[in-house]
């Protein structure tokens, strides 16, 4: 049952029902991404930078042996904080954290330098690593709050460059600095840790001024036992990860490890289940399969990645004698292709909102990049080899990684944005970690074979053989030939097994992720669609494409020339619409914000005839479900507010409108029974276009509530679609059971409203060209009936056919019963049934419905109950719930 009435619109000067995102330029998102590129850049490059001074580092501290806790310790704190972040983001906001991780970050930077000892450069490492657990996860979280899906892998490509020149400049630096013995008066390998202070203090400057993305408090508890038991389940995990080598895998100390961990990972899977959606990471996520999918694809991609990688340089420093330094150089390659690749995959993405056969590719590259490397690879190959093999790996890791992130961000609501991508990032280093571990164990453990078989059988005896090997590679290159290329052909037939396992994992994944279901992107390509509010739920209905040419065009010109005429007058970002759809998957984008700005007083010049001989703008005016405006009126004015043109859109809503010439405009468009808009166009030498679309000015509100009773039903979902079907809208009701819809434009849609236990109703509405629509909606109980057919002799009776009539004799519902019997009517609204069951002759009883809920209502066939009924002994039941 459903009621409507039509309410005039609030007067302007009356207070909003929302303030709504203005759409973000090209040169905003860049803007705010230097900052978030610049605190990735530390924590990419620290992991390189340091891994490759460790050597030098532990011997000035007297520690050689203890060097491996250095990278432990940051390797557990920072990925135990990694879903902290996400979740605490998504609860109080991404800058606070996010310049809170680069402060962290930069003082265990600064800490680190004045250790001196192994265990005070641990601890400070640790320190740094809460640090480093935020500064990558958050960072591509706020890509993900800031620009479209469909737009996203074309921005977080950037990230992708900032990873592969780090693993190229990372050992560069860290081989210069630690190589010298004082720089400024303070020890070499102490600006391995130094640097990333002034780096860092830039960032902080950068993302304190650029940050400005709004934020919608959220009201949810903080899962601090969620913590407590991950890090149970994970320290114990990397720990044996980094030291299960060298105590032994099956050692009594790595046992004790795999019991603590695995004690974690029940408690926290018991933490997680008990927390719901105040959940560190929420297990109802992985209940999405595309969800569940990618993280389980990012899993196996991160350990064929990072463990396959770290062999790349191990056979160039090991076999090819070249230092670290050279070594990073020779990467290059690896970091060509990743930056192409995320590159092809951004602008594929973009232009066609298809994502999921990337990461399929990609795994299918990087299997044969290995395959390449297990093959044809040898001791003296020539140096063209590994790097094109390299090249071929990080074209593929360019199309799986950014991609990864997408769809895991794409298939959870966008209030869970931060703990999705957190997620994500958090499983790919568990992933990587354990991936490196393994690998490194299988090249040291095939090692002694592989020697003696290079060595044809026996080891020389003045050979001590692969124990030292493992120890210290530097002495291999100053061996005599007879010795040297044994052990290099040993060596390098080892990489060969390790590069074998890791084809096999890759291969692994690309089975994986074959089974990943596509959910398409939102976004009409354009990176200057609507920018949402992070934390919250975009309004969904609101898809707009005003500025997806005008941003083409804009990328063409020189951006100096261009922030001179706009005179640095950006819009600022602006808090989120009231309507939202919490499980919303795909990210619904903002309506254009409403005028707020008084009008300026100086008006000289403004109204000065302007000569529009120039090249014109055209395009077409729609609405959002593609058909046309009639007769919108369009302005054109200049950076100075002066107006330079106007014009009105044609029958089939085209338009054409002149202007002075090259330079930078804005458009305003305004039309009946729509929203005002103004989209940022840049004329070149040639035609501008700009297609743009106009959201309604309607409102569609109402109450959910309980047939007959009238109880206001809360938690109910409320669905609006269109003419073509398309979902337009979705929301939750409140506890008043209120819903309502802004920004619907004039048209024919079919409202849904649906609950637990109740039945379903579809209404079909007319939203007026203005004023506000009020449709009430009242909801039925449902029933679910069910029973077992049953012979005299008590036997299950399969495949009888139950048909349920209603009072007037009309078929309610037909249905079958399984192999046992049984039977199950789903939706039956109250009142009294007739149930006929046929298979053995057929067999009448009687059943009263009533209250909603389940009704057990078993039925008994065979040739007996006919006897009885025609001697007038017919059973008659009734149940009442």
């Amino acid at each position: 049952m459903t009621s409507s009435t039509r309410q005039q619109p609030a007067a302007a000067g009356g207070a909003p029902a929302d303030f709504e995102g203005p759409k973000l330029t090209h040169k905003q998102i860049l803007t705010i991404l230097s900052g978030l590129v610049l605190g990735m850049f530390l924590a990419a490059l620290d992991q390189t930078i340091v891994s490759t001074s460790i050597v030098r580092i532990a011997n000035d501290l007297n520690g050689f042996d203890l060097q491996a806790w250095a990278t432990t310790a940051y390797l557990i704190t920072a990925t135990i904080a990694t879903p902290l972040y996400g979740k605490l983001s998504d609860i109080y906001g991404r800058k606070p954290f996010f310049l809170t991780a680069i402060s962290i970050f930069v003082v265990g930077s600064a800490a680190c330098t004045f250790a001196n000892s192994m265990y005070m450069l641990a601890a400070f490492r640790a320190f740094q690593g809460l640090g480093a657990g935020g500064l990558m996860s958050l960072a591509l979280t706020i890509i993900g709050d800031i620009v479209p899906p469909r737009e996203r892998s074309r921005y977080q490509g950037y990230f992708m460059a900032v990873f592969g020149t780090s693993t190229v400049l990372g050992p560069v630096l860290g081989g210069l600095l630690s190589g010298q013995d004082m720089i400024a008066g303070i020890a070499g390998w102490r600006w391995v840790f130094l640097i990333n202070v002034p780096i860092g203090i830039i960032a902080l400057f950068v993302v304190a001024k650029v940050l400005n993305v709004p934020h919608v408090p959220r009201k949810s508890k903080v899962d601090w036992f969620g913590g407590i038991a991950l890090a149970v389940a994970v320290v114990p995990l990397l720990i044996v990860a980094e030291q299960g080598r060298t105590w032994g895998w099956g050692s009594t100390g790595a046992v004790l490890c795999y019991a603590v961990a695995a004690f974690g990972v029940v408690l926290f899977l018991f933490v997680e289940y008990v927390m719901k959606d105040a959940a560190l990471i929420p297990l109802r996520l992985f209940k999405n399969g595309t969800f569940a999918v990618a993280i389980l694809g990012g899993v196996i991609v991160g350990v064929a990645m990072f463990g396959g990688l770290s062999m790349i340089p191990q056979y160039y420093q090991v076999v090819g004698g070249y230092t670290p330094t050279e070594s990073g150089l020779l990467m290059l390659p690896l970091v060509l292709g990743i930056m192409s690749g995320s590159l092809i995959s951004g602008q594929v993405t973009a232009r066609t909102g298809r994502y999921k056969f990337l990461p399929v590719v990609g795994t299918l590259l990087i299997t044969a990049g290995m395959v390449l490397f297990a093959t044809l690879i040898k001791y003296d190959s020539p140096l063209w080899q590994p790097m094109v093999f390299s090249l071929v790996i990080g074209l593929g890791l360019g199309g799986c990684m950014q991609t990864l992130i997408i769809a895991v961000q794409n298939a959870g609501p966008r209030r869970d944005m931060g703990v999705s991508t957190a997620a994500a990032t958090f499983f790919r280093q568990i992933g990587g970690t354990l991936g490196v571990a393994v690998f490194l164990t299988i090249l040291f453990n095939a090692l002694p074979g592989k020697l003696t078989d290079a060595f044809g059988g026996k080891l020389p005896a003045s050979f001590s053989g692969a124990g030292d090997l493992a120890t210290n590679t530097s002495g291999i290159q100053s061996l005599p030939d007879a010795l040297r290329i044994p052990v290099l052909t040993a060596f390098t037939n080892s990489m060969i097994v390790v590069f074998w396992v890791a084809a096999g994992v890759a291969a692994l994944a690309f089975l994986v992720l074959l089974f990943m279901k596509e959910i398409p992107l939102k976004g009409s390509g354009s990176a200057q669609e609507t920018a949402p509010t992070e934390g919250a739920d975009a309004s969904p209905q609101v898809t707009q494409n005003s500025a997806a040419l005008a941003a083409e065009a804009a990328e063409k010109e020189d951006w100096a020339e261009i922030d001179a005429q706009l005179d640095d007058r950006e819009p600022e970002l602006v808090t989120a619409g009231k309507h939202a759809r919490p499980g919303e998957n795909g990210h619904g984008v903002f309506e254009p914000a409403a005028q707020t700005t008084p009008f300026a007083t100086a008006t000289a010049g403004m109204s000065s005839p302007v000569d529009t001989d120039g090249q014109p703008i055209t395009g077409h005016i729609r609405r959002q479900d593609g058909s046309s405006v009639l007769g919108a009126a369009l302005t054109l004015i200049d950076q100075r507010g002066r107006q330079v043109a106007r014009a009105n859109a044609g029958s089939d809503g085209g338009y054409t409108i002149g202007t002075p010439g090259p330079g930078t405009y804005v458009l305003i468009v305004s039309a009946g029974g729509h929203q005002p808009q103004a989209s940022s166009v840049v004329v070149g030498q040639g035609p501008a276009r700009l297609d743009l679309t106009l959201v309604g000015s309607g409102e569609l509100s109402g109450f959910v509530r309980v047939a007959g009773s009238g109880t206001p039903l809360s938690g109910a979902t409320v669905t609006l679609t269109d003419s073509r079907g398309e979902v337009t809208g979705a929301s939750i009701t409140t506890a008043e059971g209120a819903y309502t819809f802004n920004g619907v434009g004039a048209g024919t849609y079919t409202l849904v409203a649906s609950a637990e236990r109740m039945r379903p109703v579809a209404t079909l509405l007319t939203v007026p060209d203005s004023g506000v629509l009020r449709h009430d909606v009242e909801l039925t109980s449902a029933v679910v009936l069910a029973g077992t057919a049953r012979t005299d002799g008590d036997r299950a009776v399969p495949d009888a056919r139950i048909t349920v009539l209603d009072v007037e004799g009309n078929v309610a519902a037909v249905a079958r019963t399984d192999s046992e019997g049984r039977y199950l009517v789903s939706d039956l609204p109250e009142g009294d049934y007739t149930v006929v069951a046929s298979g053995y002759p057929p067999a009448t009883s009687q059943v009263n419905l009533l209250g909603g809920g389940e009704i057990t209502h078993d039925v008994s066939l065979g040739y007996e109950q006919v006897i009885d009924q025609f001697a007038g002994h017919g059973d008659t039941e009734t149940e009442q719930a």
